[in-house]
């Protein structure tokens, strides 16, 4: 894959480069150990029979989450749910370090969930944390702010997990974390970019008043694998 076409098809991307270690494949599919992330990928580069791997690996009667375009899929695979995304990169966002914002570690996945779970930013799993920089904001103590790295593509950081309290909601929070995970992938030479909903109209347009632009619309599917 030529390395403009990476944020084409960042989840293959990512697992056949800098996250391969959390990769399991089969033939022409892969996957994020189901700990980590709910991502597959199929080769970007195969037609329709690279289906069959990804049932192999994924095993029968299991949903799997792809993201971006995927050749047609076969009759036999059951579409569960579908949501049409885009994808922003950053071309023009000036970033910042915080020196309130602390990087999150393992004893603070539980925290972590709980605010997921209460604010619905996307996947995000218990492992999800060791894909990348995590940062947190804390009020009294309490986690009220925090986002992270997740997808990594060659040359590229995908910011996710962008999630605020709705307690502490319009205080800029959020942004405050955009701006310092970005300061540290642009110091690694990295392009910073991200996915949103494409129903979510106001995340995008703060991204986009930030400084990112939308590079390529995309398509996030969850498909059940035939039962036999």
């Amino acid at each position: 894959m030529e390395p403009h076409d990476v944020l084409d098809a960042p989840v293959w991307a990512a697992l056949h480069g800098p996250h391969h270690s959390f990769a399991e494949r089969s033939g022409r599919a892969a996957r994020f150990h189901p700990d980590v992330a709910t991502f597959c990928a199929l080769d970007p580069d195969a037609g329709p029979e690279a289906w069959p791997d990804l049932a192999e690996l994924a095993g029968p009667g299991s949903d799997v989450l792809l993201a971006g375009p995927v050749p047609p899929v076969p009759a036999d695979w059951a579409l569960v749910h579908e949501i049409p995304g885009v994808q922003l990169a950053a071309v023009a966002l000036d970033t910042a370090p915080d020196p309130s914002a602390v990087r999150l570690g393992a004893d603070d996945v539980d925290e972590m969930l709980d605010l997921v779970a209460r604010t619905q930013p996307g996947p995000f799993r218990r492992r999800t944390i060791e894909l990348g920089t995590y940062l947190g904001l804390r009020h009294e103590g309490a986690l009220i702010a925090m986002a992270g790295e997740r997808m990594h593509p060659p040359g590229h950081t995908e910011i996710s997990a962008v999630c605020t309290d709705p307690a502490y909601r319009g205080r800029g929070l959020a942004t405050r974390l955009v701006r310092a995970l970005a300061h540290d992938i642009r110091a690694r030479g990295e392009t910073p970019f991200l996915h949103a909903s494409a129903g979510n109209t106001n995340a995008i347009r703060l991204y986009e008043s930030l400084g990112f632009k939308q590079t390529r619309p995309t398509t996030f599917r969850v498909l059940r694998t035939p039962d036999a």
